[in-house]
Order: structure tokens, then sequence, then C-alpha cells
């Protein structure tokens, strides 16, 4: 048993088989190609078959690579050991190219040990025709138009034919590779069946990004100079058109000045025609030109340009641009009247219309009437008043004040630089009784011992026929003297229709310090207003101007005045309840005393004639034979009281009356005005 066992482990390993087997071999033509085919215990004969039938060894033609041991009937018999590998001399598409097995015959009869290979190709290269470009069933030439409109697809084909082996495609676009390379087939060629038509399909789908560029289809084959060989045609993709809108003014456009230039860039193949128009008026204004020019610019250029683009596959969206073309003011009427004449404390209007882009703001000035005289002598400078801000100004409850010239002002801006225009002035001219000009401050101060001069203006058309100034029971009228006061005659002032009346006062002093009056008439009327002068030392006027200042540059805040008063109202409240309670407890100055009553001596002291009232009913004249004032009875003499004017009475509280009546005061007055003193009432 163990000696069969052996027997067929040495039969096993003696059996023939491949070591190695043809391959795939490639060959130009001419060129020898070893077709390989290696066996390990080879005890058979070796041959080969191409395209199922035997090939004999023929010298410089098929030829054994480890060299022949013998002639056989069909050549040099295979060499003896495993190599069975073959050349193939000069080879030729005709007689080489086709498929090619190594055969073995069995070792014996019974052993059945018969050995072929699988078949494999000797291919004979011949190098493809140029590839060409076929678009919808028609050939295209390197460089043609392949004409599509974006959004469809394009199926494009390649084809190489005549090749062998069948020729490598690849599309690009560019010298992009495209990542779809299409389907490609290779059949063989039915005129020529070695060689071979290889085609591939590219289906693009197509856009406008794709227009003008080049698409190319690449064959790949060994036999080519560069191993590849290319056709390109160019792509024409149809789109519609899309504009652009260049030359849209970034400032202000003025008339007559500025020029405009819209040009209307479009995108589109085929080319577009351009469209221009105004949306205001819906009129075609250019079908010729791209480019639209304002030059120069009018008011009546004014609106919104649109332009528009269209070919055979569509048209473009429309593009606008607004074009305001700026131009200053200019006034239209003013009026109602060229000239206003009016009535003191009347009323009158004006209108004023104007246009202009923008629209323009309006101004009412009122430019102050001055007069001739003082315009020569440079004594005044024009001045200009804002009345209004509206087309229509109203002026109620007329004075002298609205006198003057009124002009409309028209402003607008353009390119941030400001155009007015002012209109023709309107002359109005005030009549009426004359009116005195109030000042916010109706006191006038002077220094004690210095002259004072009260000014006043007076405005009246006519010219006031009489001025007068009066304080107290005086009165002194223009151009006349009176001791210290003198009454200047009118001046002119620096306004038309006004005078400035002046009043003097040489060395004025405390007796001074009163109310003046100044009365104008007229025609048509009369005014008057009064002025308080104020006399003080030097010093005191610099304290008060300084305090005065101090006040309006630090005023009280409203909170701390309310505290004072609120203090002040506390205070008040306590000392009343303080002196209530005094009262009814009878403490302090409220204790009880005896009534007096003046005695039978005393009251005919008074009467004699050497008595207190006898000397005061003597003293009470004076050196000129004049009635003095009455005595004075007060409860303390006075200090720093107003000074006491003739004929005034001092009351129990310290104000004064004047009486206008100058007489002796008899002893019941005398007993009436003696001080008195409050004491609790008697109890009986």
């Amino acid at each position: 048993m163990q000696s069969e066992i052996s027997l067929a482990g040495a039969s096993w390993a003696a059996v023939q088989r491949f070591d190695r087997q043809p391959q795939y071999t490639e060959v130009n033509p001419g060129e020898d190609a070893k077709l390989t085919c290696t066996l390990h215990h080879r005890k058979g004969h070796c041959s080969w078959q191409k395209d199922g039938k035997p090939v004999g060894m023929y010298p410089r033609k098929y030829e054994w690579v480890a060299g022949g041991a013998a002639m056989g009937p069909g050549g040099p018999m295979p060499p003896p050991g495993g190599d069975c590998s073959i050349w193939v001399r000069s080879a030729t598409i005709e007689f080489d190219d086709g498929e090619w097995e190594c055969q073995v015959t069995a070792s014996d009869f019974a052993s059945q040990d018969a050995l072929t290979s699988n078949p494999v190709k000797l291919v004979v290269r011949v190098a493809p025709q140029r590839p060409r470009i076929e678009y919808n069933a028609t050939q295209m030439a390197p460089g043609q138009n392949v004409s599509a409109k974006s959004g469809e697809r394009a199926s494009l084909r390649c084809i190489s034919r005549y090749g062998n082996p069948p020729a490598k495609l690849k599309w690009m676009l560019g010298d992009e590779p495209l990542s779809d390379t299409g389907n490609q087939t290779s059949v063989r060629e039915q005129d020529n069946p070695k060689t071979w038509s290889t085609s591939s399909v590219l289906d693009l789908a197509v856009v406008k990004r794709h227009h003008g560029r080049s698409l190319r289809c690449v064959a790949l084959h060994d036999l080519y100079i560069a191993r590849s060989l290319d056709v390109d045609v160019k792509l024409d993709v149809r789109f519609p058109p899309e504009v652009r809108l260049v030359g849209a003014p970034s400032k202000d456009v003025e008339e007559g000045r500025d020029t405009v230039e819209l040009r209307c860039e479009s995108e589109a193949n085929p080319p577009a025609t351009i469209t221009w128009r105004r949306s205001q008026k819906a009129e075609i204004l250019n079908t010729m030109n791209s480019t639209m020019i304002l030059r120069p610019a009018r008011r009546s250029d004014t609106g919104t340009y649109t332009c528009q683009a269209r070919n055979v596959v569509g048209a473009s969206q429309p593009l606008s641009v607004h074009i305001d073309v700026k131009y200053p003011p200019r006034i239209l009427h003013v009026g109602p009247d060229r000239k206003v004449t009016a009535q003191l404390f009347s009323q009158t209007s004006f209108t004023c219309e104007a246009e202009g882009n923008p629209q323009p703001s309006i101004q009412w000035l009122q430019k102050m009437p001055i007069h001739p005289m003082a315009i020569a002598d440079g004594s005044a400078e024009d001045k200009v008043i804002l009345r209004g801000a509206e087309p229509r100004l109203v002026l109620t409850n007329l004075t002298y004040d609205h006198q003057g010239e009124y002009v409309c002002r028209a402003a607008n801006k353009i390119a941030n630089v400001e155009r007015p225009v002012q209109s023709e002035p309107i002359p109005v001219h005030i009549k009426g009784a004359p009116q005195v000009v109030r000042r916010p401050n109706a006191e006038v101060y002077a220094a004690r011992g210095h002259d004072a001069i009260i000014r006043m203006v007076v405005c009246a058309d006519p010219r006031p026929r009489r001025i007068s100034w009066e304080w107290g029971s005086m009165q002194l009228e223009a151009g006349m003297i009176m001791g210290r006061y003198k009454a200047e005659e009118l001046a002119q002032d620096v306004r038309e229709d006004c005078y400035e009346a002046r009043f003097h006062i040489k060395g004025a002093d405390a007796a001074d310090a009163r109310s003046y009056t100044l009365t104008a008439e007229n025609e048509r009327g009369s005014d008057r207003h009064t002025v308080l002068l104020a006399v003080r030392g030097e010093q005191e006027i610099v304290d008060e101007d300084t305090a005065r200042t101090r006040l309006h540059s630090n005023p009280v805040s409203m909170i701390a005045m309310i505290g004072i008063l609120a203090v002040g109202m506390i205070i008040l409240l306590i000392t009343a309840c303080v002196l209530i309670c005094a009262y009814r407890k009878e403490t302090c100055c409220f204790k009880r005393r005896n009534d007096t009553q003046p005695t039978t001596g005393e009251l005919n002291s008074e009467k004699s004639p050497g008595g207190p009232l006898a000397q005061s009913r003597r003293s009470s004249h004076d050196s000129n034979g004049a009635l003095a004032s009455p005595p004075i009875y007060t409860t303390s003499p006075p200090r720093g009281g107003p000074r006491m004017m003739q004929g005034a009475v001092v009351t129990a509280t310290g104000a004064y009356h004047h009486t206008g009546i100058n007489h002796p005061i008899s002893s019941a007055e005398k007993v009436r005005l003696s001080p008195m003193v409050l004491q609790p009432p008697t109890r009986v």
C-alpha cells in the first residue's frame, strides 16, 4: 500500500503543466514580437495556433526562442525542455494580427495531459485616422462653430477610424477635461476587419459661459507622433441679452452746464438691438446706438430713461435710471402790488411765486429804510430783518417798524452750493399818528452832578408838529429851555420817518430822579411814553450795572426761589403764633397799663400863643411869606427815607401822599396824627 502511494506521488510530480502562458502583446509593423510559453515537466510536443489554425515554424518568420533541435516535416522541431516560446519576425497585420494559442501534446496516450493555453491577442499596431467631430449628424470642420442655445443639451460625436488597436477618446473644454467623457464604442471596420472604428458621444448641457470656448476631442494612440491627436470646434452659444447701464450721474446735473452720457452695454449672442425709452412720454428715443447723450442737459430732459436689448433668442430685463436736471430758482411773480402805502395798525400781505429744482425755499426780507443823510455820512448800515419763510407773508397791526423795502428771496442748493435770487423790492410806507419807540428797560441812569440826557425815538408820517416833555407839574416843548432843563428840536434818526427827541438836565441831582413823559402829536393823532430817571453816585451806577450783569449771568434757579419763599412763610407763621400767644397771656408789650389822657393844662398850653402849636405855625412861613409844609408826625425819625416833596404827608405806615393843601394843623389833627401806642383794652 505504501509503495502504491509513493508511485502515485511520483506520477503527479511528473505531470506536465504551464509555467507561463502567452500574454496580450502589441507590436509595431515590421518589428519582432515574442510570444512566451513555458512548461514544467514537458513531455509532449509544442505547437502554436493562430485564429484556430496551426502555425508552422519558418525561418525568419516564426522561430523557436530556444532554437530547434532537429528539422521535422513542418520545420524545426521544438527544443527539448520546457520553453515553447516563439518569435514572430517582421510582424504584419495581414499575417500576424490575431489570437494565438500555445499547445502541448499529451506525454503518452493514456495520460491525457495535453495542454492548450488561453487565446491571447497579438496586435499589430495601425495608426488611426485623425479624429473628427459630428454635430447633428453633420461632420464639423476643425475650428468650425457649433451653435446651440443656452439651456439646451447638445449631443456631439467624436469618431476615430482604421486604428489597431482602437484609439482611446476623451473630451476637453478648453484645457479642462470634462468629467463626462461620454460613451465610447469600438467596432471593426467593414472594409478592413483588422482595424477598428471608435466613437464617443458627448451630451453637453450648454450654458452662457461656454460661448466662444474650444471643445476638443483627443484621440490617444501609441502610433501617433505625440501619442495623441485632437480636433476642436468652437462653441457658439446663443443666449438672450443681458444689459449693464453705464454713466448714471453720481452728482447733481445742472441745466446748461453738465452733459449726461448714458451707455447701455449689452452682452448677447447674436448681437442685440438697443432701445431707449423715456418713461414719462413712453417714446422710443434711440434704436441705433447704445449711447444716449444729453448735451447740455435741459430741464425738459428730466425723466426716467430705460434701455432694453433684444435678439432672436429673447429680450433683456429693462434697466432704468432717473435723470433729475437741477436749475436755480427763478421768481415768477411778486405782488399783488408793487408799492404799498398802509395806515398805522392796519394789515397788508404779499405773495411770492418761484420755480426751481430742487423746489426753492422762500424768505421775506425787510430792508429797514435809512435816511439819505445817514447813508451819506456813513453813520448807519443796512439792516435786514427776516419777516417770514412762506410764499405768503401777512403783516398785521402795522407799525413804523414794518416800514421799508420787502424782497422775496428764493434759494435752493445744487451740488451743495446755494443758488439765491431776489425779487425787485416792494416799498412799504406807513402813515399815521406818532409812535414812540418803547425800550425794554424804561429806566435811565445818570451820575449825580453830571448832565443827564434822556433820548427817545418817535416815528410818524406826517412829521410830528408838536413835541413836549412833562415831569411833575412841569412841561417843556421842543426847542425851549427852562433853567437847567432843555428840550431839543427833533433830530432826524437813521430810519426814515423816525426822529430822535432829546431832553437835557444840567447837573442832575436826587431831586431830578423821577418819571419823564414824551408826548408827540401830528394831524393823525398822538402818542406818549414815560421813562424813569435814576440819579446815583458814579460808584452806585457801576455797582448796579455789575449786579445786573451778575443777575443776568447767574440767575437764581426756580427751586432756590421757591425754597426762600417757603422759609419766609414758615418764619412769618411762627412769628404770628408767638404774637398771638403773647397777647393771650398778656406778656411782653401786651401787658395791661393805665389809660392816659391829656390834662387840661397840657391842652391849654398848646392853645397858648407861646405853645408848641403856635410856634409850629410861625415856623411854617418861609422868608418869602409862603406857607411851608405842615409838620410831619412819625413814630420815629426818618432815616434814608424818600425825599419829602412839598405838600406830602407821611402816614403812620411810612407812606406819603400829596395833599395839595398848605394850612396850619389844628390840635385835633395833631392829636389824630400823634404817635399811637397799641395797648390792650382797659378792663372794668
